[in-house]
């Protein structure tokens, strides 16, 4: 079988990784990744100019000449264009970049571009924990929660491009709690990392460590040490997210839901809390419904941005 090369990009909000991606074979080949910081505050015309750098850095390095650019990024994409068309205040000035137009420009090589956590679904769905699923639904949970549905292959996008926002659907612990979506009383701010951190200081935990602000990685390991307050923010964040796991697994009726993120790897303070929640809320029919830890970890974005562009209409080298 033929194989592609494709130079991968995945735009977050703290670093974009950039590397070349070879399709084609019985595994996806991932190879001369870099990664550099996003500087997201310095806007979005320096961040474009970093990404465009580091494509251009990329094509050097890559071993065949690669068959053009497939790009995941934070915010809400228009798949059709490559235009990001809103970003919230972690990237100021993101929203508006014509993204794929502006590599093109520069770089020479057609480009697709896609929602970070639509291109990590679509990489776990064909390689990862969802590649025997007829359909998935893909959670990733870290600083904030995204999600992703997939059927066959292809990715539920929506009317407007932003279908599979499960850190902001109704979540009944998050009643009264701001959202940074403007919102109130939705999932991400509970159930994400800074929410857990924030509920734990909330129940007397330290604000700091060793002269670090305090982070869930060190919350993780007091809750597996006893911690009370510890094991009480993880439990209520498992909670929050297993409820709503049910609600949409009622709904959707996935083969298989795929979890993903440095959150879905607490302990069993937060496993055990998401799972009995879930069962709670999901019926019958679907509560032996799989879920999942994601097989691919941060290469997911790569391994879907590069399957976007190959099944994009440029499958031709």
């Amino acid at each position: 079988m033929d194989t592609k090369t494709i130079v991968s990009v995945d735009i977050g909000g703290t670093k974009i990784a950039c590397g070349l991606v070879v399709l084609g074979g019985e595994q996806p080949v991932i190879y001369g990744v870099e990664k550099v910081p996003t500087c997201a505050m310095e806007g979005g015309k320096q961040v474009l100019a970093r990404v465009i750098e580091q494509v251009q850095g990329a094509i050097e390095r890559a071993e065949e000449p690669p068959c053009g650019v497939g790009i995941s990024s934070a915010g809400v994409v228009n798949p059709r264009n490559g235009d990001i068309t809103f970003a919230n205040d972690l990237m100021p000035g993101w929203g508006g970049t014509a993204l794929a137009t502006e590599v093109t420009a520069s770089c020479g090589l057609p480009c697709r571009v896609l929602n970070d956590v639509h291109a990590h679904a679509l990489g776990e769905a064909r390689w990862g924990g969802g590649r025997d699923a007829a359909s998935c639904l893909v959670v990733a949970v870290g600083t904030g929660i995204g999600g992703a549905f997939i059927e066959h292959g292809h990715i539920m996008l929506g009317a407007h491009d932003e279908a599979g926002h499960i850190g902001h659907v109704c979540c009944p612990a998050a009643a009264g709690v701001p959202c940074s979506c403007g919102a109130t009383g939705h999932l991400e701010p509970i159930a994400a990392g800074p929410g857990i951190i924030a509920e734990y200081v909330r129940l007397g935990g330290d604000e700091t460590y060793d002269g670090k602000p305090m982070d869930g990685a060190e919350i993780d390991r007091r809750a597996a040490a006893g911690d009370e307050a510890a094991c009480a923010a993880e439990a209520r964040a498992g909670r929050a997210l297993g409820e709503v796991l049910g609600s949409m697994v009622n709904m959707l009726d996935p083969s298989v839901v795929i979890l993903s993120g440095s959150v879905a790897q607490c302990g069993p303070n937060w496993s055990d809390a998401m799972k009995e929640a879930y069962l709670g809320q999901a019926m019958p029919p679907v509560a032996t419904t799989p879920v999942v830890d994601g097989a691919l970890g941060g290469d997911a974005p790569l391994i879907g941005a590069a399957e976007n562009f190959v099944t994009s209409g440029y499958a031709e080298c």
